[in-house]
């Protein structure tokens, strides 16, 4: 008996240890289209940004009951065929399954708008975090196309760095869609008094440059040139490979509160970025979650799952109750959040001064659904163990 997981990222090692612990004894493969084995990423766009990258340094540890696990590193998935139960490698070979966990997370988004390719940096991999590094060095400049929690992160590491640094994009506050317009807009003060300059509300037209990107033509006609250029929009689910099989890969794969995939007639899961599912601690709306920890619990619900549905039962079915949490660093800021604060329809400031330590609630209705908190651990956790309670 096989179980193939597909992706090399935290919820792909997560999903081999529950998997294993749940008694499942057989072979398991993990494919990857990364060369490294499962690593931390949000110091991508921080510390590692600031020193040397070391990939092992990044690596989680992995305990000693994934030892017999099947590493296939720098070979990822082209295509699955879920009639014949086989997965095509990039590389053309082909591995057969009883059980598939997919875990191939998400991609940063780019701009199909005129102009060079060359020059135009994301951030997602180590690879993507070393090349960036580099251009850091050489540079005196940087253009950030997006205001969400990368473009942020990656706008403070350079500042701090020395690096002149201007942020455009379309929406009107930095990280508006998580947070909100008012702490958007207290978060952009906060880059701005540390010389970083904001041209919001507008599109990209074009990127300019010949055979590399050097600066950007806004939707008011204004241009705006640096260095070294980094594209933060936002991500897409690597859904491609999964083309064919009759799935609902509208922004994501749909599973049930189980990880299981809607629609799949064999043992098969997602976990992590990728996987779409409702969270009845909010309510049952099916919604691909990018936070920080849901790739751990995910990942641990789908292994169980598989295991149960390979040894011919069937598998729990309690309704999500893991709070998705997140957090960034910028400057000497630490945001911290618990919940969904993205759902709500309004705010309010519960803990301190906009301009100092601060807790904001999140509120849909009449329910708490998240909280946000600046330099304010102490006062958040209440929050998070009232949203355990209502779990």
């Amino acid at each position: 008996m096989s179980v193939v997981i597909v992706g090399g990222g935290l919820g792909a090692l997560r999903t081999a240890e529950s998997l294993v612990t749940a008694g499942y004894t057989g072979e398991v493969v993990v494919v990857s289209d990364e060369r490294y084995l499962p690593y931390n990423r949000p110091p991508l766009s921080k510390e590692a940004l600031k020193g040397v990258i070391d990939a092992e340094a990044l690596e989680f540890r992995r305990r000693s009951s994934v030892d017999s696990v099947t590493w296939i590193l720098g070979d990822g998935a082209e295509s699955v065929s879920f009639a014949d139960q086989n997965l095509t490698l990039k590389s053309g070979r082909v591995l057969t399954f009883d059980g598939l966990a997919i875990a191939t997370g998400i991609r940063p988004r780019r701009l199909g708008v005129e102009g060079p390719i060359s020059g135009r940096h994301a951030l997602r991999t180590i690879d993507d975090a070393k090349s960036l590094r580099y251009a850091l060095d050489d540079s005196r400049s940087l253009l950030v196309v997006g205001a969400g929690f990368i473009g942020c992160e990656v706008a403070a590491t350079a500042r701090m760095l020395g690096l002149a640094v201007k942020v455009v994009a379309i929406d009107e506050e930095p990280m508006i869609r998580p947070l909100g317009p008012e702490l958007g807009t207290e978060l952009r003060r906060r880059h701005e008094a540390k010389g970083v300059q904001f041209h919001l509300g507008l599109g990209i037209d074009a990127f300019l440059g010949d055979e590399s990107a050097t600066g950007v033509r806004l939707s008011d006609g204004s241009e705006h040139y640096a260095d070294l250029i980094v594209e933060a929009i936002g991500s897409r689910p690597n859904t491609e490979w999964l083309d064919g099989n009759g799935l609902d890969l509208s922004d994501g794969v749909l599973a049930d509160a189980s990880m299981r995939i809607v629609g799949a007639t064999f043992p098969a899961v997602a976990v992590g970025d990728i996987a779409k599912y409702p969270h009845e601690l909010f309510d049952a709306i099916p919604r691909r979650i990018e936070h920080w920890n849901l790739p751990t619990e995910t990942g641990r619900r789908a292994g169980k799952t598989l295991a149960a549905l390979l040894s011919g039962q069937e598998p729990a079915t309690e309704p999500i109750n893991f709070i998705p949490t997140f957090w960034s660093d910028q400057y000497e800021y630490n945001i911290q959040s618990f919940g969904m604060p993205g759902i709500a329809d309004h705010q309010r400031l519960s803990f301190g001064d906009w301009n100092r330590e601060l807790v904001v609630e999140y509120i849909r209705g009449d329910d708490l659904v998240g909280v946000v908190g600046i330099d304010s651990v102490p006062e958040l956790l209440p929050y998070r163990n009232r949203l355990m309670k209502r779990a």
